[in-house]
């Protein structure tokens, strides 16, 4: 009856277990981090873009239908 030696299941994994753990936490942790820095611009970019586009329908409104108002030349006639 021959008995193997008991080896580890993956002698070669065995000396990075510390820096697999690490990088899939770290990375886990930097992923979640990242994505609340994404979602705090989308809604500051959310914010400027208001008063952008407030901007832009005030000075639509002010050349587009400035035209529509009456003259002082048709008011002579």
């Amino acid at each position: 009856m021959s008995t193997f030696p008991s080896t580890p299941r993956f002698p070669r994994w065995r000396r990075f277990w510390k820096l697999i753990t690490a990088t899939t936490a770290g990375g886990t942790a930097f992923v979640i981090w990242f994505e609340e820095i994404v979602a705090a611009a989308t809604e500051f970019i959310g914010v400027i873009f208001i008063f952008i586009m407030t901007g832009v329908i005030y000075l639509f409104n002010v050349y587009v239908f400035k035209s529509a108002l009456g003259k002082a030349d048709d008011l002579k006639k």
